[in-house]
């Protein structure tokens, strides 16, 4: 009993503060680029993000507390398919927009000389149908779900080794398994070799930009820094946490099936894990941005 309330307190201190934190950020940053002069591109996806964080929140975290509260009435066959489908969406989202966010900021911050200047857009909006692709694109990478994943309540003992989670994905054709396992492997390295790509560059500008700014106030020249310098950081800090994550997450899935007999402990790390960048995201934005963390301590 006493283990199972430390799972319910865990779920809420993570779920909670996530979803007010990534709802505070989504409606301040809407007033910003709907009504605000200074709106700009990074803006846009910073809302998207925050959504995307929301969802998973939603659909991951919600549901596990349900099943953790003992809510077993709740999960019948549409609704395992949905939430279970929605989670992978936004997880891929999370990646896909994570990286869409530090190409944008790359581009930002280029010199107006080199090539990645040519690539910044002329409005915000023209980022929009972006937006669309990565959602088709991390829809259809998941599509399997949709037609192997079964409520455990539907399914007799024969077909379920462990009564435990509410979910069973059921046997697939290998060749299907492999398929959408592929087409993960390949959307999680071309996000990730964008945002890795970017981020080197973004160090490259930053450095040059130090070494500027050094002159400067050596020469005792008055120096201010751009705002674009400062979005770069915070967007570094935040990739930094998002491949925190990513990698724990990664490094302790493989542990546990290769070499873990008892696996309860690391799956409940796992399940704290994957809302983990969801929950933190938000506050590292509110910390490095001066509007949010203003507003935020005036509420």
């Amino acid at each position: 009993m006493f283990p199972m309330i430390i799972k319910r307190t865990i779920f809420l201190f993570v779920i909670g503060p996530g979803i007010v934190g990534n709802v505070f950020v989504a409606v301040n940053y809407m007033y910003i680029f709907f009504w605000d002069t200074k709106k700009k591109s990074t803006h846009l996806i910073l809302i998207h993000l925050a959504f995307t964080n929301i969802i998973n929140l939603f659909s991951k975290g919600m549901l596990k507390t349900i099943g953790t509260f003992g809510l077993r009435n709740f999960r019948d066959g549409v609704g395992c398919k949905f939430f279970v489908y929605l989670e992978r969406v936004a997880r891929g989202l999370s990646i896909s927009t994570t990286s869409f966010l530090t190409v944008v900021q790359a581009i930002t911050i280029s010199p107006r000389a080199s090539a990645c200047a040519t690539f910044k857009p002329a409005s915000t909006w023209y980022i929009l149908p972006f937006f669309p692709f990565l959602w088709i694109l991390n829809s259809l990478v998941s599509m399997n779900l949709l037609y192997y994943m079964k409520n455990i309540n539907s399914l007799n003992r024969s077909q379920v080794g462990q009564r435990g989670s509410y979910c069973y994905f059921l046997p697939a054709n290998q060749t299907m398994k492999w398929v959408f396992l592929i087409l993960m492997i390949l959307r999680d390295i071309l996000f990730l070799s964008l945002m890795g790509w970017a981020s080197v560059y973004m160090v490259c500008v930053l450095h040059r930009h130090h070494q500027h700014a050094r002159y400067l106030q050596k020469s005792k020249v008055l120096y201010h820094k751009p705002p674009e310098i400062r979005a770069a950081h915070s967007v570094l800090l935040l990739m930094l946490c998002f491949l925190f994550f990513y990698w724990t997450d990664c490094i302790l899935s493989l542990y546990l099936n290769s070499f873990f007999n008892s696996k309860s402990l690391i799956l409940f790390i796992l399940e704290i894990l994957t809302l983990g960048y969801a929950t933190v995201s938000p506050f590292v934005l509110i910390h490095r941005d001066a509007h949010l963390a203003k507003c935020w301590h005036f509420h």
